[in-house]
């Protein structure tokens, strides 16, 4: 069984909307009110760091939810 993570998740909804980082790092600094730069998310991406809230906001952003779905 093939297990993508959140970081490879997010990287997919990222060529599926055709959302460069640069533009996720603009989106999330707006509704956020702070500086997001688009350096930190690569690398919490490449490092597979990325917290469960913060793929939680910038799938807001993208306009997407996260939840767990119980399997049949």
């Amino acid at each position: 069984m093939f297990f993508m993570g959140i970081n490879e998740d997010l990287r997919v909804i990222l060529l599926k909307e055709c959302i460069t980082i640069k533009k996720l790092a603009e989106k999330a600094s707006q509704k956020s009110s702070k500086q997001i730069k688009p350096e930190s998310i690569v690398r919490k991406l490449n490092n597979g760091t990325m917290q469960y809230d913060e793929a939680q906001f910038y799938g807001d952003v993208l306009g997407y939810d996260l939840k767990f779905v119980k399997r049949q």
